[in-house]
């Protein structure tokens, strides 16, 4: 049988009927489970246990697929592989011309005709690219995030993609941690609202339409707590840290339906995340009944051997398909040994069973039963990739990812006309650099620069110079750039337009790619000659406007201290320059929030908001030295988690509870009143914090417990009103269950982690 499968042919004749009745079209939710199950158990019991495990198996596009038929190699086993069947997914191919010919040879080519899942890492954008995630978490703007992420997925979903290996959900509180960029910052409970507007976006309300694509939730779990911020580094934490601060945006993603997840590399209590039984097998598919598809990470499965954990390949993937790992991505580990290690006695059948069912059950739910070829429309991709709706989505994106750290003097925003600015700095006239990492398919060049938005207000009289290169060249992995730490042969230039200039815009901070997977750092000020670069220009003229490109927290003590205005402006994508110019020219009013405390210095990390009090938090004696403290340094950050200014100026006053106190299955009511002081509309982040005084397992000083973005018009006010009921309390507590426990609490409301306003009630259960 040539050219049309088994199950194609059976379909017809009516022998597994269920395999031709449509998906519905209005929600997955709306498939009867037993339906979509029988569907998936009549392409099961077609399956030899050889197919069962190819369906397993993740390749890494592995030969020009418009050129010749690789003949030998380890290219030509995977091409064998393919044509028999033996290959569940592809990653790292794109485009409708190479998706349709791969599809073709899988559907058209192999015995059951089982189409082919196609990922790629659309983290942040496909072509047409958003901030990166962690300057979208500083929104605060979940619809906004959800929308994001929704444009993400119909571009990628045009060019014949259907999975996107995102959201990272990982939460971090170290800063040297290069991935702190892919994700949503150091809080739980904001990140658990990022994830579900992330999965939401990527995945719709109809993962069988034609521009929604299955989301994935990793990396599970603890990757963000790696030691010392070094990627791929050790984890070692305690229980209560991994239940009540790594786990809940997890278990969020799944809450809101997500399909996939992805393991770590890191171990974990002694074990490697990829064969964990217990994060797996246990919490993912036990507790949070999860029933959708685990994938490894690339290459993690063979990663085990490194790690001391298996003695070989083959030990490695008995080990990850019994912890509970479903698909081997690019180790090769699964198709190779896993008919012999079920023969053999030490891998059981039915999980295998398991495994595949979940990755046909996903291939239902995206339609490709139904039409294999549906997202290989050539003309849609045409259509589709930058289309104007698109690039307003990002800017707009872009524009409530900016963070105003400072603003002295009011010297923000910008005047339209009658000005001499000077603009410094290499990155000001980079269009690559604020695609950020993570943008694979994104084309070099294709952002709007800080120059040229500046360029588009014409009431100015506009100079620039570079002052100093970032980066002096890429080495020889294209993603990795060497730092310029000597030539200061354009400070020269730099002083001499800001000499002549009534206030300068310095645009300084790191390369897009100094941040990302495989970019840890130990210095995390301003890379380079940077540092003596603004110094240098700040010595003739301090009316300086800092507009900061990043992908992590900085520490930056001397601009805080001497620069009047300094504004967050991250890595922001495709519509960099025009949302950072808007802000600058008051066009928009600044009003995101950091997600990530940023420290005075790189010796206080890791430093977050929701820290324990500990024994010695202070000490009654003025000169006592022995309290939790630095000798050298302060104990607070430089800028707190939840900071952000606006041109607009909020005053918060009239904090009211309904009731101090509130039993089992009640519920009390806080609420602020919010003014608008100002001459400018403006928004407002307004956050609640809750302190549990006293618990069975210590409490954090501070923890998010909701927020609201409030939109104010000049001396406008509003009554802001927060519900606390017990599920607002729970936590994972020493009986090893989530509850809420009875005690005192705190509550506080302001406009960022530094509160001023608070007031206690009391929960009995």
């Amino acid at each position: 049988m040539k050219s049309k499968s088994i199950i194609a042919t059976f379909i017809i004749t009516g022998l597994i009927a269920s395999c031709s009745s449509k998906i519905s079209k209005t929600s997955i939710v709306s498939v009867k489970q037993g339906s979509l199950e029988m569907k998936v158990d009549s392409v099961l019991n077609l399956m030899t246990l050889e197919e069962k495990v190819g369906q397993l198996n993740q390749y890494n596009g592995f030969w020009e697929i418009t050129g010749p038929t690789p003949k030998e190699g380890q290219a030509a086993k995977k091409y064998d592989d393919l044509k028999r069947g033996l290959v569940g997914s592809m990653l790292n191919v794109k485009g409708v011309k190479d998706v349709k010919a791969l599809q073709k040879i899988a559907v058209e080519q192999t015995r059951l005709g089982i189409p082919l899942i196609f990922g790629f890492d659309v983290i942040h954008g496909y072509k047409t690219i958003s901030p990166i995630p962690l300057a979208e978490a500083a929104s605060w703007d979940l619809e906004a995030i959800k929308k994001s992420a929704a444009i993400a997925a119909e571009e990628a979903a045009a060019v014949g993609l259907n999975w996107t290996f995102a959201p990272m959900v990982d939460i971090s509180r170290d800063a040297r941690w290069g991935r702190v960029m892919e994700g949503a910052g150091e809080d739980p409970y904001l990140g658990s609202k990022i994830a579900v507007a992330r999965v939401q976006g990527f995945q719709g309300e109809d993962l069988s339409a034609t521009n929604t694509i299955l989301a994935c939730a990793k990396h599970f779990a603890g990757y963000g707590f790696a030691e010392s911020g070094r990627d791929y580094n050790t984890v070692d934490v305690s229980e209560s840290v991994l239940q009540n601060t790594i786990f809940p945006p997890f278990k969020a993603a799944v809450d809101a339906g997500v399909r996939t997840f992805m393991n770590s590399f890191n171990e974990l209590n002694g074990i490697p995340a990829t064969g964990s039984s217990y994060l797996q097998r246990e919490v993912l598919k036990g507790d949070w009944k999860f029933d959708g598809l685990m994938v490894s990470d690339w290459g993690s499965i063979n990663e085990m051997i490194a790690h001391g954990f298996a003695k070989d390949s083959k030990q490695a993937a008995e080990m990850a398909i019994n912890a509970g790992s479903d698909m081997d991505m690019e180790s090769s580990a699964y198709v190779t040994y896993l008919v012999a290690l079920v023969k053999e006695g030490k891998v059981k059948e039915r999980l295998i069973d398991d495994a595949a069912r979940r990755v046909l059950k996903v291939k239902f739910e995206l339609g490709l039963f139904d039409d294999p070829y549906k997202y290989c429309d050539e003309n849609g991709e045409l259509v589709t990739i930058g289309k104007p709706e698109f690039q307003e989505g990002v800017l707009d994106m872009a524009r409530k990812s900016i963070v105003l750290l400072k603003n002295e003097k009011e010297l923000l925003p910008l005047k339209k006309s009658g000005q001499k600015i000077a603009v410094i700095g290499a990155l000001a006239s980079d269009k690559t650099s604020p695609l950020g990492s993570w943008r694979i398919a994104a084309d070099d060049e294709s952002a709007v620069s800080v120059l040229e938005g500046l360029q588009k207000y014409k009431g100015n009289q506009l100079t620039y110079a570079k002052g100093a290169n970032v980066t002096i060249g890429r080495t020889q992995f294209i993603w990795e750039t060497k730092i310029n730490t000597t030539d200061k042969s354009e400070f020269a230039a730099a002083i001499a337009i800001a000499k002549q200039a009534e206030v300068v815009i310095m645009v300084l901070g790191e390369h897009g790619l100094q941040s990302g997977e495989g970019r840890s750092r130990t210095e995390i000020g301003l890379p380079g000659v940077q540092q003596e670069l603004l110094e240098a220009v700040y010595k003739v003229n301090p009316n300086i406007v800092l507009v900061l490109n990043n992908g992590r927290p900085l520490a930056i003590p001397w601009a805080d201290e001497n620069i009047p205005a300094i504004v967050e402006a991250w890595q922001l994508g495709t519509q960099s320059g025009n949302a950072i110019a808007e802000v600058l020219y008051g066009d928009y009013n600044p009003s995101g929030k950091l997600p990530m405390t940023f420290p005075r210095n790189v010796g206080q990390i890791p430093i977050y908001y929701n820290f324990k009090n500990t024994g010695r938090p202070t000490m009654n004696e003025p000169e006592s030295v022995f309290w939790s403290h630095y000798i050298d340094e302060k104990n607070t950050p430089l800028y707190a988690f939840g900071h952000g200014l606006s041109y607009s100026k909020f005053e918060y006053s009239n904090l009211k509870l309904s009731s101090n106190s509130f039993t089992k299955n009640g519920k009390i009511e806080i609420s602020i009143t919010l003014k608008n002081t100002s001459k400018i509309a403006g928004k407002e982040v307004v956050q609640l914090y809750i302190r549990d005084l006293i618990g069975s397992v210590t409490r954090p000083v501070k923890e998010l417990k909701g927020f609201e973005m409030i939109e104010l018009m000049p001396n406008e006010t509003k009554v802001v009103t927060f519900e606390i009921n017990e599920k607002t309390i729970e936590y994972f507590t020493a009986n090893r269950k989530w509850e809420a426990e009875s005690g005192d609490f705190k509550v506080f409301i302001g406009g960022s982690s530094v509160t001023k306003l608070e007031d206690n009630f009391k929960y009995s259960n």
